[in-house]
């Protein structure tokens, strides 16, 4: 149990969770760009970008967010 805990608290790999009209972030660097288009993260050198219709930020955390709207697709360049 403690384990699990552990790995949770000291996870730093990028996590992307897919929901309806949804998305969550975990462990990305920075917001590169905002639109209620277009939202740019980026982790590293990965470029990650959520693309639909009336995109908000609905919960920022520290290296966590998440985005509502009318997902139409998520992209990761690296």
């Amino acid at each position: 149990m403690f384990r699990n805990i552990r790995e949770y608290i000291n996870e730093t790999e990028l996590k992307i969770t897919l929901l309806k009209n949804r998305v969550n972030v975990l462990n990305y660097d920075r917001i590169r760009d905002i639109t209620d288009k277009e939202i740019i993260l980026t982790k590293g050198n990965d470029k990650i970008k959520i693309i639909g219709n009336n995109l908000k930020l609905n919960k920022l955390l520290d290296q966590e967010v998440l985005i509502i709207g009318n997902i139409l697709r998520v992209e990761l360049d690296d």
